[in-house]
């Protein structure tokens, strides 16, 4: 058993606390905070052992094993590499800190401790977008292609945050980190990473209605993986009622891919209700209804810290993902201020202006190199014949029906040797594959057999094969597309 102190008890500190109770491998030992009030309240609440008003002396407690710091990020750094110094490991609310030179004097003494570090996000443990992620992974939709978040503040909720809790982050917006994009943003940054990966470069347009926060605001990025893009809007709705239990506010999220689309129709609040999360592909929209409380994400991320702590799990957020995030959420910053695209490994550079010249020109000799690559498919052609042979694995009888047909396929040698045939035939729910060329084939396509493995292979499109006139088909072309949605070409 673990024992764990609560530094900071204000208001967040009553979704992070849970996660301990009757977990089995960690227990809430001790509690921290300058107000001796609300320290003594919450000593009572959660059945603490041990209060400290002062922090030092809290890390001197031989009996504690780690900390969960709830702090102001500008104490963050501090209060880390005091931690980290006095052995006890460290789960750090998000943000990190403020800047990336902080976070890697963070990083270098949590290294040098050997501690167990985590950065605690709780929408990555949001069981909504879990499951996206492993649907995108199980390839539900496809190639990924891009992700959009739509963020809505408002007012309501069903929290009653004090005073003292919206006065450093209003110190905070003042000095440029705002209460949207750098402190609610983070959740924000971390899904998009979550679930399709690190950014390339980022685009972002910042206004303010009120002078105070950044709405309304877009965002856009380019993934570091090929032909994914991602987008942010938000909006700041004063006059609306935004029903939550928490925060007034609430995201919708939405990944396309090349078949499909995910759904997740809220996070913090109840904007939305019915199912949470929705998936669209071929054979239409698949409802999933799932625990969609925004309280859970807090309780996986303790369970995560707990596990980590007894060698079970890697953390998550790490403290290197979590310094990524950050250097998103600084880069975005400074697309607006400088009105131009950022690479956030700009901000990691010395000499950014020379990074960026070169990253500019790297597209370009990329393209040209990809064009170049396009065009030799003739180191595919020696597995066309396997692969056509294993069409009738991608078969999809639901979707043929009562659907009868039968389909020539001839593959060109692309040196000049003898073409490969074959006909398909579709009837009653069920295809075969024959080695001959059927004479009343309605339909009868010829390509070069090593364009017709990368089709098979998703390493090109059909489409573009035909508009690019090195597919060719005689009869009837309907039947194509037919066969191409059955077949899953």
């Amino acid at each position: 058993m673990k024992n764990i102190a609560i530094v900071g008890c204000g208001r967040i500190a009553d979704l992070h606390a849970p996660g301990y109770h009757g977990s089995g491998g960690a227990r809430i030992y001790a509690v921290c905070d300058t107000n001796s009030a609300l320290l003594k309240e919450r000593q009572t609440e959660w059945q603490a052992e041990k209060a400290y008003s002062s922090y030092t002396e809290l890390l001197a407690d031989p009996a504690l094993d780690a900390v969960e710091i709830l702090t102001p990020q500008l104490l963050h750094e501090e209060m880390v590499i005091q931690a980290a110094r006095a052995g006890k490991h460290i789960a750090l609310q998000k943000p990190m800190t403020v800047d990336l030179r902080s976070a890697d004097r963070m990083l270098k003494e949590v290294n040098k401790a050997g501690i167990t570090f985590k950065v605690t996000e709780n929408y990555v443990f949001y069981p909504p977008i879990v499951r996206a992620r492993a649907l995108i992974e199980e390839g539900a939709i496809g190639q990924p292609l891009s992700l959009r978040i739509r963020y809505i503040g408002g007012s309501g909720g069903g929290w009653s945050v004090p005073a003292a809790a919206w006065e450093w982050r209003l110190k905070e917006a003042r000095a440029g980190r705002g209460m949207i994009t750098f402190d609610h943003g983070h959740h924000l940054w971390s899904t998009a990473w979550y679930l399709l990966g690190e950014v390339e470069e980022v685009q972002a347009w910042m206004d303010s209605l009120d002078g105070l926060s950044e709405s309304p605001t877009m965002v856009m990025w380019r993934y570091k993986k090929e032909h994914c893009l991602g987008m942010c809007d938000i909006v700041q709705a004063d006059n609306l009622d935004i029903p939550s239990q928490y925060y007034a506010n609430d995201e919708w999220i939405e990944i396309t891919g090349s078949a499909g689309i995910l759904l997740i129709r809220r996070c913090t609040g109840e904007v939305v209700t019915g199912p949470v999360l929705s998936l669209f592909s071929s054979r239409g929209w698949q409802h999933m209804d799932m625990p969609s409380d925004w309280a859970l994400g807090f309780q996986g991320a303790t369970h995560n810290f707990i596990d980590a702590l007894h060698g079970k799990a890697d953390v998550l957020l790490s403290g290197e993902q979590a310094r990524s995030i950050l250097r998103f959420a600084l880069a975005l910053r400074q697309s607006a201020n400088r009105n131009r695209s950022v690479f956030p490994a700009e901000l990691d550079r010395s000499w950014p202006l020379r990074f960026r010249a070169r990253k500019r020109s790297w597209p370009e000799k990329r393209t040209r190199w990809k064009f170049w690559q396009r065009e030799s498919t003739g180191a595919y052609a020696d597995q066309a014949d396997a692969l056509t042979l294993q069409l009738l694995e991608r078969f999809d009888a639901v979707q043929a029906g009562h659907w009868k047909t039968c389909i020539a396929l001839e593959l060109t040698a692309e040196d000049g040797g003898p073409s490969r045939v074959y006909s398909l035939y579709v009837e009653n729910g069920q295809a075969r594959l024959e080695r001959e060329l059927a004479e009343h084939a309605v339909l009868k396509v010829t390509l070069p057999a090593g364009l017709w493995a990368c089709i098979l292979l998703k390493k090109r499109r059909i489409e573009t094969a035909a508009l690019s006139g090195k597919l060719k088909i005689q009869g009837k072309a309907e039947e194509g597309l037919r066969l191409k949605s059955i077949f899953r070409i």
